[in-house]
C-alpha cells in the first residue's frame, strides 16, 4: 500500500481511538493515556520513514516521558517508521511483540443488504458493560474506556448483539468521512463459531454505508487466524502491518 494511504488510515485511526495526551517530537506522535493501558493509546508512533535525526536522544526522552506516566516505554512501528529506528531499538534490546495486520475493504464489494439493521446504542456505559462481559475484561478498565469512547469526535456506532438479555457480541464503528474503522469486535467465548462475529461486523458496515462510508478498515493480531479468515470472507484484504517494541527494563 502507498505511504499516502497508510498515512490516511493512521490519521483516522488516531481520531477514532483518541489518546488523552499527544506530543510530537518531530514526526513521532507520542500518545499517552494514563486512564487506559491499551498499547495503541500508549506508544510512540513514527510517521515519516526519513525522520531519523538524533534517534538515540529522542528514544531516551520518549522513554522518560512514558515512565513519568507509569507506562512502559513502547514504540508502535508501521511502514511509516524508519527502518533505522527499528534496527536501533533492536540493538538496545527493545523486544518486538504483537504484530498486527491492518485490513481494508471496499464497501461496494461487500454485500450487507440482508445484514441486521441495528440502531447503535447511545448509552456508552451500557455498551462498555457489555464489552467487558463479552471479552472477560477486568471491570477496572471501565473508566478509562469510557474516557476513550466519549472522546471520539467522528460519528460512532456502538453495537451489541444480545441473546436472552445477555450480550454475546460487540463492535464499534467510527466513521470519518468516506472511511469507517471497526474496533472492539468480540464474541463471547462460549458463542464463537455461531456466526455472531460475522453478523455484528455486517451490521456495523451496513450502518456506515448508509451514512456515506465507502471503505472500511480494521486491525487484527496476525496470530488471530480465525478472525482474519472471517474478515477475508467478508471482503477485507491485508493493507499493511505494524509491530510493537518495548523497553527491556519496563518492569
Amino acid at each position: 500500500m502507498q505511504l499516502a494511504k497508510i498515512r490516511q488510515i493512521e490519521a483516522v485511526g488516531f481520531r477514532a481511538w483518541p489518546a488523552s495526551s499527544v506530543h510530537y517530537d518531530g514526526s513521532w506522535a507520542i500518545r499517552i493515556t494514563a486512564s487506559h493501558p491499551s498499547k495503541r493509546l500508549n506508544s510512540v508512533n513514527p510517521l515519516d520513514p526519513g525522520d531519523v535525526a538524533d534517534m538515540e536522544n529522542r528514544v531516551a526522552r520518549a522513554a522518560q516521558r512514558f515512565r513519568a506516566y507509569g507506562r512502559p516505554p513502547t514504540f508502535r512501528l508501521s511502514p511509516l517508521a524508519p527502518q533505522e529506528l527499528d534496527t536501533y531499538l533492536e540493538s538496545i534490546g527493545w523486544a518486538r511483540f504483537d504484530e498486527s495486520m491492518v485490513m481494508v475493504a471496499d464497501l461496494a464489494h461487500v454485500d450487507v443488504g440482508d445484514a441486521i439493521d441495528q440502531i447503535p446504542l447511545k448509552d456508552i456505559g451500557r455498551f462498555i458493560d457489555a464489552s467487558i462481559k463479552v471479552q472477560g475484561d477486568d471491570p477496572s478498565v471501565k473508566p478509562g474506556l469510557f474516557e476513550v469512547i466519549s472522546g471520539i469526535k467522528p460519528s460512532k456506532g456502538l453495537f451489541v448483539i444480545e441473546e436472552n438479555a445477555e450480550p454475546v457480541a460487540t463492535a464499534i464503528g467510527v466513521q470519518d468521512g468516506a472511511l469507517v474503522g471497526l474496533f472492539n469486535i468480540s464474541t463471547a467465548a462460549e458463542r464463537r463459531r455461531a456466526g455472531l462475529g460475522r453478523a455484528i461486523v455486517r451490521s456495523a458496515l451496513k450502518w456506515a454505508e448508509q451514512h456515506g462510508a465507502k471503505k472500511a478498515w480494521l486491525q487484527v493480531e496476525v496470530e488471530n487466524t480465525a478472525a482474519i479468515g472471517l474478515y477475508e470472507q467478508l471482503g477485507f484484504k491485508e493493507a499493511y502491518r505494524y509491530v510493537y517494541r518495548q523497553a527491556p527494563d519496563h518492569e
